[in-house]
């Protein structure tokens, strides 16, 4: 009886693995760095040697092991080919098949973003919703499409790239992808503090950010959430530019639901609701009413996803 599976969300720092029950419930969650060193040649040696202990600690016989799921920050293709992983060092290879050679298991591959959607989807704040939209607003901003329970991947691996949408159309500077004007530079949390450090130099309104130094996004949102004006406009300025995107993602994929994730997450209701006053503005009348709320599964959505990654066959 295949009753257990592994999920495994590969991070620029640690890569996260979990233990999990096929019904959903995880058994263990643990950690390894992420050797990046040799152009991320370790790195699936060591999820195998990882995988290998962690049954043998448990006592569990390879036979009752569904497969393997794997989430990689990079486009993956549905048959597991990786179209290159820059803070890994990986190139384009089949992720899939070395690690399933490396393991003796079935493994499934896809976009980390993607499969944290998917793991929202299965166990977490989109519980329930088989269409699904997730922005991960982090140190960049990452997407992912649920569509009739499916993660969207795309014919490039590129599906769900909602931080790299166009939203702001006189913008000069360069985004990290090389393009100008992504949803990145205004929604992830470096976007943030850029936008509010350019209100800063333009405006004159009194602000307690005006004398922070190494300003933060957690204090854009503090200031704002204690009704400081330019911090409140800040905000505004972000809910702007994720309402517009979302509204641009719903006329594509009509969600039932956006679930919001990342570590900008965190401010909380201040967030969400800056963004569903725009969104309802500018959203297509037939997807106006799309839920919008906060992910519940934090820095384990990618875990659950690759493990539910490998039991959708």
């Amino acid at each position: 009886m295949k009753d257990v599976c592994f999920g495994v969300d590969v991070g620029g720092t640690t890569i996260k693995i979990g233990l999990f029950e096929t019904a959903g419930k995880l058994i263990h969650g643990f950690e390894i760095p992420t050797r990046k060193e040799a152009a991320g040649r370790y790195v699936l040696s060591d999820i195998a040697n990882a995988v290998e202990k962690e049954l043998s600690d448990k006592k569990i016989a390879k036979e009752r092991v569904r497969g393997i799921g794997i989430g990689v920050p990079g486009p993956v293709m549905d048959d597991g080919m990786v179209n290159g992983c820059v803070n890994i060092g990986w190139g384009v290879f089949n992720v899939a098949e070395e690690l399933g050679a490396l393991t003796g298991l079935p493994v499934k591959a896809g976009n980390d973003a993607t499969v944290a959607a998917l793991g929202e989807s299965w166990q977490g704040g989109g519980k329930g919703y088989d269409n699904l939209t997730m922005l991960t607003l982090g140190t960049g901003v990452g997407g992912g499409i649920i569509l009739n329970g499916k993660a969207v991947n795309g014919s490039h691996g590129a599906g769900g790239e909602v931080g790299h949408m166009t939203v702001i159309y006189d913008e000069t500077e360069a985004c990290n992808c090389g393009k100008c004007g992504c949803l990145e530079q205004a929604a992830s949390a470096t976007g943030i503090v850029r936008q509010t450090k350019k209100l800063l130099k333009n405006s004159s309104v009194p602000s307690v950010l005006r004398d922070r130094q190494g300003l933060t996004a957690k204090e854009v949102f503090d200031a704002a959430k204690d009704g400081d004006e330019l911090a409140k406009e800040a905000v505004d300025i972000l809910g702007r530019y994720l309402g517009i995107a979302m509204s641009h993602v719903a006329c594509v994929a009509d969600p039932e639901i956006f679930v919001i994730g990342g570590g900008v997450s965190k401010a909380g209701r201040i967030l969400t609701d800056a963004i569903e006053k725009n969104y309802r503005k500018y959203a297509f009348h037939a997807s106006k009413n799309a839920k919008i709320v906060l992910a519940t599964l934090g820095n384990d959505a990618g875990m659950y996803g690759a493990a539910k990654l490998v039991l959708e066959d």
